[in-house]
C-alpha cells in the first residue's frame, strides 16, 4: 500500500484525521520539534542488547527498587527472566524522600547488577542522579534512567546524552507533558536520538495513591511524540494490589513496555515494599496482560496500513 488510491474510505478518515491533529499540536509543542512524530518519522525503535524498545515487542522492566543483596538480585533476576521480562531494574544510587533512609550501595551495587546480567541475559536499567557518576553508571548500565527528581536537571542531561547510552527519562512528579518533552530535546539537541519516556504518576490533591497515574499523557505521548513510552504503575499506585489493573490500563492506553517493581518478600525491602510484587504476583501480573498485549499487536498493525498514505498526503 503506497498511495491514496489504494486506501479504503475508512483509512483515508483516519489519515486526514491524523494529519490535521499533527500540525495543532506541532504549534502547541512549537519548543520541542524533534520529538514530535512527522510524515517521515512515526517511531523511534530504541536498540537495547538484543531486542528493541518502541517496536513490535511488548517490553516489561522488573526488579527491586534498591540493589540490597546478592541473594536478592539474583533470585529477582532470574524469576523476572522466567516470566518474560527482558530488563532488570534496580538502583544502586537511590534518591530518597529522607536523608536518613537507605541511599542506595553504590558501585557494589551496580557491581550485583553486572552479575545479575551475566547469569540471565537481562539488560540492565538503573538511575544515574549526578553528572559525575555518569561514566561509572555508563559502564554497568544498558540504559541510563533519569528519576523523575532530576528530569530537570539539563546539565545531568546533557552529560547522559554523551554517553551514548539509552536514555530513560522519569517524567517528574509536578512535570507537565510540555515539561517533559523539553527535557527530551535537551537529549536529542546533544546527540542521543535513543530517548524513552516514562509516565511514572504525577502528584495531585488525591492522596489516596502514592501519585495520579496519568494515563491520558500515555495517550498523548503516543499520539503526538514518536518517542518509546513506557509506563511505570508502581510509582502511580504506590500499593501493590493496585499495580496489575494499572498495568492493563497502561496497555491500553498505547504503552511500549511497563516498569514494574518485583522482590522476593516485598514487606522486608529496604525501600518501597508497599507498592512492590512478589515472584507469585508478578506471575499473575504478566498472566493477565497477555490479551491486551495482543490487542497492542492488532492496534499496530492497523496503523501501520495508515502510515504509508500519511507520507504521500
Amino acid at each position: 500500500m503506497n498511495d491514496r488510491g489504494s486506501l479504503t474510505l475508512p483509512q483515508l478518515v483516519e489519515a486526514d484525521w491524523s494529519a490535521r491533529l499533527r500540525v495543532s499540536w506541532q504549534a502547541r509543542f512549537a519548543e520541542t520539534p524533534d520529538v514530535l512524530k512527522s510524515p517521515q518519522h512515526c517511531q523511534t525503535v530504541v536498540p537495547v542488547r538484543d531486542f528493541e524498545i518502541g517496536g513490535d515487542e511488548f517490553i516489561t522492566m522488573a526488579g527491586p527498587c534498591s540493589v540490597e543483596t546478592e541473594a536478592q538480585v539474583m533470585s529477582t533476576a532470574r524469576h523476572v527472566r522466567s516470566a518474560g521480562a527482558r530488563i532488570l531494574r534496580g538502583g544502586a544510587f537511590k534518591p530518597r524522600s529522607s536523608p536518613y533512609a537507605f541511599q542506595g550501595h553504590g558501585l557494589e551495587g551496580l557491581k550485583l547488577l553486572d552479575r545479575a546480567r551475566a547469569a540471565t541475559g537481562l539488560a540492565i536499567v538503573t538511575e544515574v542522579m549526578s553528572e559525575c557518576d555518569v561514566p561509572l553508571v555508563a559502564e554497568y548500565a544498558d540504559i541510563l534512567q533519569i528519576g523523575s527528581r532530576s528530569m530537570e536537571n539539563y546539565t545531568l542531561l546533557e552529560t547522559a546524552a554523551k554517553s551514548g547510552r539509552p536514555i530513560l527519562l522519569k517524567r517528574g512528579m509536578v512535570a507537565t507533558v510540555a515539561d517533559l518533552l523539553r527535557s527530551a530535546q535537551v537529549i536529542l539537541d546533544n546527540g542521543n536520538p535513543n530517548v524513552i519516556l516514562c509516565e511514572r504518576g504525577i502528584r495531585t490533591f488525591e492522596t489516596a495513591t502514592r501519585n495520579t497515574f496519568d494515563v491520558t499523557a500515555i495517550a498523548l505521548l503516543k499520539h503526538i511524540s514518536h518517542l518509546p513510552v513506557i509506563a511505570d504503575p508502581s510509582h502511580a499506585a504506590g500499593h501493590r494490589d493496585l499495580v496489575p489493573a494499572l498495568a492493563r490500563i497502561a496497555v491500553v492506553a498505547g504503552a511500549d513496555g511497563l516498569l514494574i517493581e518485583v522482590h522476593p518478600d516485598p514487606d522486608k525491602a529496604w525501600s518501597d515494599g508497599e507498592q512492590s510484587l512478589d515472584f507469585a504476583e508478578f506471575n499473575d501480573t504478566m498472566a493477565s496482560l497477555e490479551p491486551y498485549i495482543a490487542l497492542r499487536g492488532n492496534a499496530l498493525r492497523r496503523a501501520a496500513d495508515v502510515r504509508p498514505m500519511e507520507a504521500v498526503g
